[in-house]
């Protein structure tokens, strides 16, 4: 009984401590400012790109991402100057007239365009050192508004990533097209890629809804062989739900997910080792991390005050500490928007300048500070 009793007593001694220790963790959780106190250093530059009135009138459509190669030019990925179905416009029976894919200088004159029949989808997008283009279609529907989805092969487009010259020519394609899958060789709606220093591939799979419930990390090597998956649909550390964005990036080339439907960015490295879970950036759509540790995220925010109960844009802050430093408000009329996020894509230069697809209000924003 004297054995029993001196258990019960360390066993409520170690309860007891762990219930001061977790009250301590409680007590010290920072706390971070909200969106509308923090600073907004940037300007919106007006008028910028330059759109030749050949392509749809000089008017964007749903442009969903956006990036920086090394030279300083930015490329575009958006769904074909197409707003039709709202928050999903379609590239099928655009024709050459619609590309893709554009690059701008940084004046904002168009350098090239291409892509045209490539695409039924456009989603995730980016460029890796050597200037490869790496983009997503997360198309899962044999049809779309009445429109077969089939390519020239007869094949449904969608549920890969392909790897693009700065040609246009394709060098890789990745997971299965038309097939939903969650193997090592499939995808079920992958939503964004990442380019890892040393040429391994990182893939978000999982764009809400799919047939799978899908929602992980998929990583290949340079030459797109299957290494590992991490993650599953749920909320707790290393789950997501919509893994939306990816991005490796900051002096520890960490990866970073913009894990859209629990409301937080998600941080790992690159073997997919969980590190940190930020809510302090609101529900994400985009994610992008500069080489000075910058991260810059389009999210939303839940307001009260704010039109819809909703406040947008985009919040920066720093990618090794999650602190905030600055946040940009959305500039769009939120009672004009049908549907769709601001900020889907996000990119920065090396100065700073930073670069906002819209899919919700079809426009391409530029600030700098």
């Amino acid at each position: 009984m004297r054995i029993i009793g001196r258990m019960g007593f360390m066993r409520a001694a170690m309860l007891a401590a762990v219930a001061m220790l977790g009250g301590a963790a409680c007590a010290q959780e920072t706390q971070y400012p909200k969106p509308t106190e923090l600073p907004n250093p940037y300007r919106l530059v007006a008028g910028w790109p330059t759109l030749p009135k050949n392509m749809n009138g000089g008017h964007w459509g749903e442009v969903i991402r956006v990036h920086v190669d090394s030279k300083g030019n930015i490329w575009v990925f958006h769904r074909c100057f197409n707003v039709v179905p709202p928050g999903s416009a379609t590239c099928i029976n655009r024709g050459a007239a619609n590309p893709p894919i554009l690059e701008f200088d940084p004046s904002g004159k168009l350098l090239k365009s291409f892509g045209a029949g490539l695409f039924a989808y456009p989603h995730g997008f980016t460029v890796d050192r050597d200037g490869n283009l790496w983009a997503s279609d997360v198309n899962d529907q044999p049809t779309i508004l009445g429109m077969s989805v089939k390519n020239s092969a007869g094949v449904i487009m969608g549920q890969e990533v392909l790897k693009l010259s700065p040609g246009g020519k394709v060098l890789m394609t990745l997971g299965k097209e038309g097939v939903a899958g969650t193997g090592p060789d499939t995808f079920d709606r992958p939503t964004g890629v990442a380019i890892a220093p040393d040429g391994d591939i990182f893939v978000a799979d999982g764009h809400y809804p799919n047939q799978h419930d899908t929602a992980r990390v998929v990583k290949f090597s340079k030459d797109g062989k299957f290494i590992k998956s991490w993650g599953h649909k749920g909320s707790g550390p290393g789950e997501f739900d919509e893994p939306h964005d990816i991005f490796i990036g900051g002096s520890q080339d960490r990866v970073y997910v913009a894990d859209r439907r629990n409301r937080r960015i998600e941080v790992f490295d690159q073997d997919g080792n969980f590190i940190a879970a930020w809510k302090q950036f609101g529900q994400p759509s985009s994610v992008f991390v500069g080489k000075d540790d910058t991260i810059y995220v389009g999210a939303s925010f839940p307001d009260p005050n704010a039109k819809k109960g909703e406040l947008r844009g985009i919040i920066i802050g720093n990618a090794k500490d999650g602190s905030l430093k600055a946040f940009i408000p959305d500039p769009a009329d939120l009672d004009q928007v049908i549907t769709g996020t601001s900020a889907s894509g996000i990119a920065a230069d090396d100065k700073g300048t930073i670069y906002a697809a819209d899919v919700g209000t079809h426009n391409l924003r530029k600030y700098v500070r």
